[in-house]
């Protein structure tokens, strides 16, 4: 079955990291796990003192979601790999879920993802959720905020995530393949602050045009913009 390394890009990630860390420490004692990575792209806050607290390996890189989670991938060294978002908590079971994907051997060709969630009690916070469930079921989009846990092996034979800035994410699951994705039975709950921020109907729209644009050819540096 292998062992895992959980690679995490950060910049300026330190009010995430207080909360996503500590389910994923607190499971490092047990044999499963093998390392912890953060892949900074060059924090002036606190993150890489929270990193050295929790004794997790921090790899400095190039900015750039992308470029970071490649750096992280190629300095860990688990037989499997979970990428995770800073702000991304797992549930209190997640071992148990990651363990079973990695026993089943069909699933070292194909690639999990986390049932999303944000930290928002809200009506519309549900709603969202719910349409991701949805564009992950029927379009294969699952995002970064979700998580993905795949083999080494099947992540370099499909060259790994591309030195992109934005839609990262996008890009390696669609090589990946709609039927070659699968959920993974658990949760991972992410910070609802930009929600919050920018409203639970603009938000997703903007992430929409975004998306629309991507695939249409649009600049990085145009989408960074738009994105915020």
């Amino acid at each position: 079955m292998g062992n895992l390394s959980v690679v995490i890009p950060t910049l300026n990630a330190a009010s995430g990291l207080r909360r996503s860390l500590p389910p994923l420490a607190a499971f490092e004692s047990l044999d499963l796990l093998r390392e912890l990575i953060l892949a900074d792209g060059g924090s002036s806050d606190e993150t890489l003192a929270i990193g050295d607290a929790a004794g997790v390996t921090t790899a400095r890189v190039e900015r750039g979601r992308g470029v970071q989670l490649a750096a992280g991938a190629a300095a860990s060294t688990g037989e499997w790999l979970l990428f995770l978002h800073a702000d991304t908590v797992l549930d209190a079971g997640w071992a148990d879920c990651v363990y079973d994907f990695m026993a089943n051997d069909v699933n070292r060709r194909r690639a999990g993802y986390f049932r999303f969630a944000l930290d928002d009690d809200r009506f519309a916070a549900r709603i969202l959720e719910r349409a991701v469930a949805v564009r992950c079921r029927w379009l294969g989009l699952p995002y970064g905020d979700q998580g993905l846990l795949i083999s080494r092996e099947f992540y370099n034979s499909i060259g790994g995530y591309p030195a992109l800035s934005l839609m990262e994410d996008v890009a390696l699951v669609r090589r990946i393949g709609r039927r070659r994705l699968a959920p993974v039975a658990g949760r991972a709950t992410s910070s609802a602050v930009r929600y919050q921020r920018d409203g639970y109907v603009l938000r997703p729209l903007r992430n929409l045009l975004c998306l629309s644009l991507y695939f249409l050819g649009a600049p990085q540096r145009f989408l960074r913009r738009l994105y915020g």
